[in-house]
């Protein structure tokens, strides 16, 4: 069944529908199915229509909520006021939530602010929840309350639902799974431990496999001398390894940015409550949750220097977000390389011939686009998008609150996905397997008048220039025109102008 789809189901088919009598049919919109012996509600992900409804309250009153679903009233709140975008807070993002919960719960049990029933269950919940299809349970936009506090809430209801069931007997989401927190200091922790898992877990490996499958490839290739290119116009020799070699540095010098931004990601806001004060939260709090959080996740978190800083800003989600722009930049620049290179073929430069992918036209028989690269660059435009976007959330502290986190969120770990994404797609669907054209190679470099740039320290750089003019005007070979107009003997010029050894550099 599709999801989405609305279909009629009856009573006999399990799970039993709470409130509703055998054989009566009830309308239901379908999504996929997940797994959880312990609780049914995961195991059938699901909105029942309006007319089958339990009654929630908070403090602005009550209505209605769907009758399986294990949120609560302030969720559907924000699920009927914000109906914006339908994409929900990302999967990383609802992840680090719920291991935050978890680790707060074990904090305020060692501190006796929960019982020990209340932790157990509420740890419970959130080993359930990650084990499941869970962000069926979150439905919150991520168009919402700037603080996140709708998306806080709709983790604490659905925790606290499950929590109950384990303990058989309230789990409060405001008094036990919130204790020690506000929306304000765990949204902006979990920006962090959510960017700082993606950059160890998805980024960081994948740049690291992009590095190595190009250093290979650079070995590959290193026999392979080709006209340089400055201005896109003719320019001086090099290697196809040095080509390489210089994405890898640029790769290598990225990684090495985002690691340095680690430590920053792993100082955390928790603690600061409302406004950075530390008020309703104890004051061991901060150093046992992240404790916890650390053993929970195998990444070392700690307590920020300054809770004020870290709630009042996302300076350090902005320069984050800004060093995965220029890591989105470099991509882009080796996703254009390989596309000039693999131009085409006989019109263009020809030089390499990209992994032959997908049929590349509907119109043109036979054509074959550089899909990779080019997608690559598209994810790069994106990247470099977001990252503005971030940069003017990031302008919205105002006092106490930055009051633009879920966009902030949304933004810096859609761009860890995407360049992660990418950069494995093209070290192994473009540099790995790109064929070098040795002929385009040796005859492009055979009428190349710059390499008479050689000459310059032996005739000067006026009479290399005129020997360059005459070459090109008359299309002969450089060291023919160098012949007749220096007294130098061939075997001189032989050596002088192989393309090998001026890929070497000096005088």
């Amino acid at each position: 069944m599709r999801p989405g789809v609305r279909c009629v189901i009856y009573r006999q088919s399990p799970p039993r529908l709470r409130g509703v009598s055998a054989g009566k049919p009830v309308f239901i919109n379908w999504r996929p199915a997940c797994y959880s012996p312990r609780f049914p509600s995961l195991n059938w992900c699901k909105d029942i229509a309006m007319s089958n409804t339990r009654i929630e309250r908070d403090s602005m009153g009550q209505l209605q909520v769907p009758a399986e679903a294990l949120y609560g009233a302030q969720t559907q709140r924000a699920v009927e006021n914000f109906p914006i975008s339908h994409q929900r807070m990302p999967r990383q993002f609802i992840r680090a939530l719920l291991l935050a919960k978890a680790a707060a719960a074990q904090a305020n049990l060692e501190l006796e602010q929960i019982s020990e029933g209340q932790s157990r269950a509420i740890v419970s919940a959130v080993k359930d929840l990650l084990a499941s299809d869970y962000m069926a349970h979150f439905p919150v936009d991520i168009f919402q309350t700037g603080s996140g506090t709708s998306t806080n809430m709709n983790a604490n209801e659905v925790i606290a639902t499950l929590a109950t069931r384990v303990m058989g007997e309230e789990v409060n989401p405001n008094d036990h799974v919130n204790c020690g927190q506000s929306s304000n200091d765990i949204i902006p922790t979990t920006i962090h431990v959510s960017a700082a898992l993606a950059l160890h877990e998805q980024l960081l490996p994948a740049l690291a496999h992009l590095v190595r499958v190009t250093e290979h490839k650079a070995e590959q290739v290193h026999a392979f001398v080709k006209t340089g290119r400055t201005h896109l116009m003719d320019a001086m020799p090099v290697r196809m390894s040095q080509v390489l070699n210089g994405w890898s540095q640029q790769i290598r010098a990225n990684v090495e940015h985002l690691q340095g931004l680690q430590p920053s990601l792993q100082s955390l806001a928790q603690g600061g409550t409302a406004v950075g004060t530390g008020i309703n939260a104890h004051p061991e709090f901060s150093a046992r949750f992240s404790r916890q959080l650390s053993t929970l996740t195998g990444v070392q978190f700690a307590p920020g220097k300054n809770l004020f800083a870290l709630i009042g800003s996302q300076d350090t989600a902005v320069a984050v977000s800004g060093q995965l722009k220029a890591t989105a930049v470099s991509l882009m620049k080796i996703a254009n390389d390989l596309r000039w290179m693999n131009s085409g073929p006989l019109a263009g430069l020809g030089e390499i011939e990209l992994e032959a992918l997908q049929p590349g036209s509907s119109i043109m028989p036979g054509k074959v686009n550089p899909v990779i690269p080019e997608a690559t660059a598209m994810v790069a435009a994106q990247v470099i998008g977001n990252d503005a976007t971030i940069t003017v959330a990031g302008q919205s502290g105002n006092f106490e609150l930055n009051v633009m986190l879920p966009i902030i969120a949304q933004n810096l770990l859609s761009s860890i996905e995407l360049l992660a994404n990418s950069s494995r797609l093209l070290a192994d669907k473009a540099i790995a397997s790109f064929k070098v054209n040795e002929s385009k190679l040796k005859e492009a470099l055979s009428r190349n008048p710059i390499l008479v740039t050689a000459l310059n320290p032996i005739i000067g750089y006026q009479k290399a220039a005129e020997i360059a003019k005459t070459a090109y005007k008359q299309g002969r070979p450089v060291i023919d025109v160098a012949l007749e107009h220096t007294d130098l003997q061939r075997s001189e010029l032989e050596v002088l102008l192989n393309p090998e050894k001026l890929t070497a550099g000096g005088i």
